[in-house]
Protein backbone atom coordinates (compact mmCIF):
# COMPACT_ATOMS: atom_id res chain seq x y z
CA UNK A 1 0.00 0.00 0.00
CA UNK A 2 1.37 3.15 -1.10
CA UNK A 3 2.22 6.58 1.58
CA UNK A 4 0.16 8.80 1.20
CA UNK A 5 1.20 12.76 2.45
CA UNK A 6 -1.55 15.22 2.84
CA UNK A 7 -0.49 16.89 6.32
CA UNK A 8 2.29 17.98 8.22
CA UNK A 9 1.51 15.46 10.88
CA UNK A 10 1.80 13.18 7.85
CA UNK A 11 5.29 14.60 7.45
CA UNK A 12 6.73 14.37 10.77
CA UNK A 13 5.43 11.13 11.31
CA UNK A 14 7.47 9.72 8.39
CA UNK A 15 10.63 12.26 9.49
CA UNK A 16 10.64 10.59 12.78
CA UNK A 17 10.96 6.97 11.17
CA UNK A 18 13.22 8.00 9.08
CA UNK A 19 15.24 9.71 11.83
CA UNK A 20 14.55 6.15 13.92
CA UNK A 21 16.35 4.17 10.94
CA UNK A 22 19.13 6.82 10.83
CA UNK A 23 18.67 8.04 7.83
CA UNK A 24 19.17 11.89 9.16
CA UNK A 25 18.95 13.64 5.40
CA UNK A 26 15.96 12.27 4.94
CA UNK A 27 14.31 12.84 8.07
CA UNK A 28 15.54 16.46 7.95
CA UNK A 29 14.09 17.00 4.36
CA UNK A 30 10.55 15.61 5.74
CA UNK A 31 10.35 17.91 8.66
CA UNK A 32 11.11 20.65 6.63
CA UNK A 33 8.25 19.64 4.35
CA UNK A 34 6.46 19.28 7.80
CA UNK A 35 7.33 22.47 8.79
CA UNK A 36 6.22 24.37 5.74
CA UNK A 37 3.00 22.91 6.24
CA UNK A 38 2.10 24.30 9.11
CA UNK A 39 1.09 27.72 9.30
CA UNK A 40 2.46 28.45 13.04
CA UNK A 41 5.95 29.59 12.75
CA UNK A 42 6.62 28.68 16.88
CA UNK A 43 5.19 25.16 15.50
CA UNK A 44 7.66 25.15 12.40
CA UNK A 45 10.64 26.03 14.60
CA UNK A 46 9.78 23.26 17.07
CA UNK A 47 9.69 20.62 14.22
CA UNK A 48 13.15 21.74 12.83
CA UNK A 49 14.41 21.94 16.08
CA UNK A 50 13.24 18.25 16.57
CA UNK A 51 15.68 17.29 13.46
CA UNK A 52 18.72 19.38 13.10
CA UNK A 53 20.83 18.03 10.93
CA UNK A 54 21.90 20.96 8.11
CA UNK A 55 19.35 21.69 5.15
CA UNK A 56 19.79 19.62 2.05
CA UNK A 57 17.11 21.27 -0.30
CA UNK A 58 18.05 22.94 -3.32
CA UNK A 59 17.01 26.09 -2.31
CA UNK A 60 19.28 26.79 0.33
CA UNK A 61 22.08 26.00 -0.91
CA UNK A 62 24.23 29.12 -2.39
Amino acid sequence: MPLTFNTAADYLDAAREMAHSNRWALARLLAEEAADRTSDPAQAARILAEFPAPSLRQENQP
